[in-house]
């Protein structure tokens, strides 16, 4: 009776009056006055089935069915009878009437069940994983999954991108602080790290003449797991020979656009692009998230004219004063103003002054300091009655940019001024190659020490190297970085110069990446590349904020698999056999 002739997602009334054989599992259990109804579940769906006492063998064996068992039935697909059908299920229409039934696999009484599981602690559902998959919600997610992979290696093939595998086990670099690393048993003492990206063996196949790869790859890095990341995760990375940004834009643009009418049936616009500098002044951030407004609005020279010390001290030691209309806030407390105050102080500013716009005057809070400028205040910020207004100080513009760029997050989100239903794309451009670590003194590359700089700034690179732009562009949807990409160096002089300037000298480069450095010496082309985040894609596509949910087999926050017990110890004749002994004989708190 193992052979299956419908799943249990396909019955309808047209097949009323067929035999037919259903296998999955009990999702419920119920026992009408002697008629047994069992809802039997597989990944596509639900079917009812029903065990009439005269069927006696198959009926004393639906006696025993309890939830999560595997079953096997065969049956009669009838109509059901009339004001009993189910609109909610997809076979709401018919039940199987049920004369043979086959356990396969009987079940322990589980912990919880999947119609159950959204009310179960997530590190219970993790531990029992192989339970909380059997969920419609999670076999939803792992289709959409495949459906985007399936997608992703249609699109480059017919664009004429190789598919190439590159190893996993790979070289520590200087940026290797977060690499796992693995221990090499041939070479004692020696380690291979896991690749926090393809990113220089991708560089070392353009120098190859490969011309467009792709892969769907595996990447690891040894930090803190957040909402939106993991220890261990899956980017689709691509690198193009003789290319522009604009063409690397493009053809990221194309596969995303295939994959929200593959997926979700919905046409995403042309993406704007907006400069780095232009986000950060408006938005408070280089991933800005379109859907509402919230903007932020310089009043420096507006404040300038009142007398309130907090402001003018600021701006003459070199600061701004920017502010956010935030429609409808007047109907927050002077406890939820304070605690918001209290708040952002973690980003770097002093408080948040506030005021609110009643009767079309400003109201309460930091009104009576700015009376005499309130009149250009409500214009500059195209304020009304009921909004309420932030104001973000400091000496440093980037600290005011920081904090009102997380406060216009966070109200957007708890007053609900988000409309759920758009898709807002765009193009993140032109960002500083490098930043400047205040405590070391020392500069850093913003994203990598790969990134190309515009063709204009080679000249400044040591004289001048906060000014230098890279060719460099993030892809952000809904505020949410998906991608992020670049030109990359192709010159062997260029590269060294970047290394230099980031503190690693020739012998260093060598050491680290000398195999780099060699590709770029034989005739390495022009190229670029970018790596959307596979996760952070289906993410969007199912409408989750937990990274969580769309891995099958998910690290904890703390970087734990509950349902495999990794990380675990090895035993002594493991190490000894890599001649490891461990530096800890107590695991720290």
């Amino acid at each position: 009776m193992h052979v299956r002739t419908h799943h249990c997602a396909q019955l309808n009334d047209t097949h009323a009056g067929q035999r037919v054989s259903l296998a999955g599992w009990v999702n419920s259990y119920r026992d009408h006055g002697g008629v047994i109804f069992i809802d039997l579940r597989d990944r596509e769906g639900i079917t009812q089935i029903v065990f009439h006492p005269e069927n006696a063998e198959a009926h004393g064996l639906a006696d025993s069915l309890r939830d999560e068992d595997v079953v096997s039935i065969s049956g009669t697909c009838v109509a059901r009878q009339e004001g009993m059908a189910n609109p909610k299920l997809a076979t709401g229409d018919i039940e199987v009437d049920a004369d043979a039934v086959e356990i396969l696999n009987k079940s322990l009484t589980p912990p919880f069940t999947p119609a159950l599981a959204n009310g179960v602690g997530e590190e219970i559902r993790l531990k029992y994983r192989f339970i909380d998959l059997r969920r419609s919600r999670m076999q939803e997610i792992l289709r959409t999954r495949h459906q985007v992979t399936k997608i992703m290696r249609d699109y480059f093939d017919e664009l004429g991108f190789y598919e190439i595998e590159t190893p996993l086990l790979c070289k520590s670099t200087p940026e290797g602080a977060r690499d796992f690393l693995v221990p090499s048993r041939i070479n004692a003492g020696d380690f291979y790290a896991l690749p926090q990206s393809p990113q220089l063996y991708k560089q070392v196949l353009m120098a190859s003449g490969v011309e467009k790869y792709v892969q769907i790859a595996k990447c690891f890095r040894d930090e803190d797991p957040r909402a939106d990341r993991q220890a261990e995760f899956t980017q689709l990375d691509l690198e193009m020979s003789f290319v522009s940004a604009q063409e690397v834009m493009d053809v990221t643009e194309g596969v995303m656009h295939r994959i929200w009418k593959g997926v979700l049936d919905v046409d995403l616009p042309k993406f704007p692009v907006m400069k780095y500098h232009e986000a950060m002044n408006r938005f408070g951030s280089d991933k800005p998230d379109l859907r509402y407004g919230l903007e932020l609005v310089d009043v420096s020279e507006i404040v300038r004219q009142a007398d309130f010390r907090v402001f003018t001290a600021a701006m003459e030691a070199g600061g701004i004063v920017k502010a956010i209309c935030v429609p409808g806030g007047a109907k927050l407390t002077r406890r939820q103003t304070d605690d918001l105050a209290e708040w952002v102080k973690q980003f770097g500013v002093g408080g948040l002054p506030t005021t609110k716009v009643e009767g079309g005057k400003l109201s309460t809070g930091v009104a009576k300091f700015l009376e005499p400028v309130s009149e250009a205040l409500l214009s500059q910020l195209q304020a009304s009655d009921g909004d309420l207004l932030c104001f973000g100080v400091s000496e440093k513009p980037h600290v005011v940019h920081r904090a009102l760029g997380e406060l216009r997050v966070r109200l957007a989100r708890e007053l609900e001024l988000i409309d759920q239903t758009q898709w807002r794309c765009l193009w993140v451009v032109d960002f500083p190659l490098f930043e400047h670590d205040e405590g070391s003194g020392r500069w850093s590359a913003m994203h990598h020490m790969f990134t190309s700089p515009k063709p204009e700034h080679i000249d400044i690179l040591e004289s001048d190297p906060g000014s230098v732009i890279g060719e460099h562009y993030d892809l952000v949807v809904n505020g949410q970085e998906l991608c992020s990409g670049s030109i990359r160096i192709h010159n062997h002089e260029l590269q060294q110069r970047i290394f230099s300037l980031l503190g690693y000298d020739e012998q260093v480069a060598s050491e680290r990446f000398g195999f780099l450095l060699e590709a770029l010496k034989y005739g390495a082309p022009p190229h670029g590349g970018i790596a959307p985040g596979l996760d952070r894609i289906v993410m969007q596509l199912t409408g989750t904020e937990n990274i969580r949910d769309v891995i099958a087999f998910p690290k904890t926050q703390t970087g734990a698999d509950l349902m495999t017990q990794a990380p675990s110890p090895v035993g002594d004749d493991q190490l000894k056999e890599l001649q490891l002994r461990p530096a800890l004989t107590v695991k720290p708190d």
